[in-house]
């Protein structure tokens, strides 16, 4: 069994996020693979993939804020908002300077509305919203709640040979975004906010989190040791703990604790990991007790036995811990 832990792929151009994962499930064994957030088939970058029991934590990487770079070409818009879709409408050709991208760019910043584009993954009574489109159906999508955090403009942009139709002004730009957010949807609503059309082109995930595209892999690039354990992907402060207590952590139950001996975010999660640092569950800090959401650790037949010994002895509840007699030291995340 593959040890549960992340990898971080780098997505070529023209692969779907789904294919990506086969190099990992042959590399590692296993059919338990999943990744957080998808990204389109003309998209490239980072994807966050996770192996055995580190799928659990797939909605906690997901919720995390993305970083984007992409083209934003203006005056023609197509069907799937992509530079290179069906063509719907060419604009007169207008002047758009860099200037007039930052004046409209405030407009973005915060919490917005936005309608996702027609062609997307978005499910309709069980249905993708592609899927009806390319048979021919009529979508309406509702405007969603996203936030934008910061959006640049980085300078002029080339437009791809093949576009659909006549760009007349081209910018490459970046975005930080929350989770559920279009960037070719971002790119349709800046075009009407100067008065014109806008399309996309070379969507490229920088970031998921703290994590960001440079310390990725190519699928050809993949090894064993590619393999990250989760303080590594996500924010959360890491707790190492006594083999008596991780044993006691590991079969669901809680520990008394007066205090928490590690910094903790707002959500007051925190990993608790054993005396070598190997991660074994995510979990939830509340007044008086540690308890654990999700069981993450390796559970190899050596593993298992070693904490179910530990189980048989320690029978009864434990005694209250403070800081001081708990046996725990804490660890940067």
């Amino acid at each position: 069994m593959a040890a549960p832990g992340f990898v971080l792929l780098d997505k070529p151009l023209g692969d779907t996020s789904f294919k990506s994962l086969f190099p990992l499930k042959r590399l590692f064994g296993t059919r338990r693979i999943g990744h957080a957030g998808t990204l389109d088939l003309r998209a490239s970058g980072l994807i966050i993939a996770a192996v055995e029991r580190a799928t659990r934590l797939l909605p906690f990487v997901e919720a995390e804020s993305k970083l984007y770079t992409f083209n934003l070409h203006l005056g023609f818009g197509t069907d799937t908002l992509e530079w290179d879709g069906v063509l719907k409408e060419q604009a007169e050709a207008v002047n758009i300077t860099a200037e007039d991208v930052e004046r409209v760019i405030p407009n973005f910043i915060g919490d917005i509305k936005q309608v996702p584009p027609d062609y997307s993954a978005i499910k309709i009574n069980g249905h993708r919203a592609s899927d009806l489109m390319e048979r021919g159906r009529e979508v309406t999508l509702p405007a969603r709640d996203v936030k934008i955090f910061s959006l640049k403009l980085l300078g002029p942009a080339e437009a791809p040979e093949n576009c659909s139709g006549k760009p007349f002004a081209s910018f490459a730009m970046e975005c930080h975004c929350s989770k559920g957010t279009y960037i070719r949807s971002l790119c349709r609503d800046l075009g009407k906010a100067l008065g014109t059309l806008g399309v996309v082109s070379g969507i490229r995930r920088m970031a998921i989190g703290k994590v960001r595209v440079e310390d990725a892999f190519k699928a050809e690039d993949l090894t064993v040791g590619s393999i990250l354990s989760a303080d590594k992907i996500l924010p959360y402060p890491v707790l190492r703990l006594p083999a008596d207590q991780i044993a006691i952590v590991r079969n669901g139950n809680w520990l008394p604790y007066k205090t928490c001996p590690v910094e903790l975010g707002e959500d007051r999660l925190l990993f608790v990991a054993d005396e070598d640092g190997v991660i074994q569950s995510l979990c939830y800090f509340e007044p008086g007790r540690i308890r654990p959401k999700f069981f993450i650790g390796p559970d190899d037949e050596e593993t298992a036995a070693k904490y179910n010994n530990k189980v048989k002895k320690n029978v009864t509840k434990p005694k209250p811990l403070n800081n001081e007699n708990a046996g725990a030291t804490a660890s940067e995340s």
